[in-house]
Parts: structure tokens; sequence; C-alpha cells
């Protein structure tokens, strides 16, 4: 049986999705439980790399931006089924080299307690 999370909607995720297109760092730590994990798409790890905790997670979010400074999610559609979440989303962003990076993505969310306790983010990759 899945547990119900009411907190957490479609629309909870897109407010989610708007603090990232914010660059607001502390409105989305307000998302995140206590214990968050954060997986990104990218890494030495088959999980590309993990951030454990409140810190870790909030510098591993800040990096994103200071790699991708005008770092942009577009076209966002999300769902909620009990304890997990998806955002399906475009990514845009330019790095320090300067070539575009536009690519499909996604983050498959686990809930807990109305907030996000695990961000595990997917990419596509393009050839140049």
């Amino acid at each position: 049986m899945q547990t119900v999370i009411p907190e957490v909607t479609p629309e909870f995720l897109q407010s989610f999705a708007d603090a990232w297109n914010r660059h607001d760092i502390d409105a989305l730590m307000s998302f995140m439980t206590e214990d968050c994990v954060f997986e990104s798409s990218a890494g030495p790890d088959a999980c590309g790399r993990r951030a454990v905790g409140r810190e870790a997670v909030r510098a591993a979010f800040a990096q994103v931006w200071a790699v991708f400074p005008d770092a942009h999610w577009a076209n966002a559609r999300h769902f909620v089924l009990g304890d997990r979440a998806v955002s399906e989303w475009t990514f845009t962003g330019t790095p320090a080299h300067g070539t575009r990076v536009e690519v499909q993505g996604c983050d498959l969310f686990t809930l807990r307690d109305g907030k996000i306790f695990l961000k595990n983010s997917y990419r596509k990759n393009r050839t140049p």
C-alpha cells in the first residue's frame, strides 16, 4: 500500500522548479527534509555524485549554478504517486567553455513528511 502525502502535489513540484529557475537556494532547501539526499546526473559514481545531508545538498545545488550561471529548466511536467514523484524538464545552460547545453531530463523524487527526501536527477547526454 502506498503512502499518501497530500502536501506534495504537482503544484508543489512546480514551485520547486520555479525556485531552481530563480537560483534561490534558500527556497530550494525549504522543500527538502533535514536528512535529504541529492544524486546528480553526472559524477564518478554509478549514481552520479551523491550529496547527503542539508549542507552537502545545498553545496551541490549551488554548484549547478556555478557551472551554469544561466541555468534554466523549462517545459516542466510533474506527477506524484504516493511517496514518489517525477518531474520532466528541458535544461538549458552555458558553462564557462561557452558551448550551450540543451538536454531533456527528469528528477525522480522520494518524498517524506511533505518534503523531498531524495532528488535523483537524470538527463540525456548529447554528442557534440
